[in-house]
């Protein structure tokens, strides 16, 4: 019998690559190397398996984002909250790889990360944002702006083929990468503050 974290990773490994709707359960049977009937016998359906799947991953990665300092500026935890984000992109690429494909499927997984994951990622997230807006810092922005202005980056820690002709060293040591998620949370960061600069202008 196959252990329960093996199975996930696999499945978490082929829905990323396949994707949900091409990830048909003999699909997911061949890669596991278990019968045909395995995920409806253990999970009862492949939507089970799917949200056991991202589940048990989100669940990992929510538990290792690093909390930002309470004592510093709300832009500084503003900034290290979204660098702790890009960096956990790096550190589980599959799942960013199967959010960005869910994320334009109007389907009840969409409803289900949206409720496990993004929710708890933005009740971390606004309390930092809220006083920025509230002294002026900031300019108010709507929800969907916000969201992508700091999710989009995440593909610039994903998409190693493109990074690399782009002059991304090829050989791209956990000390670049960290230093390139620090930048990119930077530039966001700054990005917000100009708005509110701008509306006080």
């Amino acid at each position: 019998m196959l252990e329960e974290q093996s199975v996930l990773r696999r499945g978490l490994e082929a829905f990323a690559e396949l994707g949900y709707d091409r990830a048909s359960a003999r699909e997911l049977a061949r890669r596991l190397g278990v019968s045909h009937n395995f995920i409806n016998d253990r999970y009862g359906s492949k939507a089970a398996f799917w949200r056991a799947v991202v589940d048990c991953a989100l669940g990992v990665q929510l538990a290792r984002m690093p909390q930002p300092d309470p004592s510093a500026d709300e832009a500084e935890q503003l900034r290290q909250f979204i660098a702790g984000l890009y960096w956990s992109a790096v550190d589980a690429p599959l799942i960013g790889r199967l959010m960005v494909d869910e994320f334009s499927r109007d389907a009840e997984r969409l409803d289900h990360l949206y409720e496990h994951y993004i929710a708890p990622l933005l009740e971390l997230l606004l309390p930092a944002v809220d006083r920025l807006v509230a002294s002026g810092r900031m300019a108010p922005v709507p929800m969907d702006v916000l969201f992508f202005a700091i999710v989009s980056p995440v593909s610039g820690m994903l998409e190693a083929p493109l990074a690399l002709r782009l002059g991304r060293s090829e050989n791209a040591s956990p000390q670049q990468l960290a230093a390139t998620a620090q930048l990119l949370a930077t530039l966001v960061v700054n990005g917000l503050l100009a708005t509110g600069t701008a509306d006080r202008a």
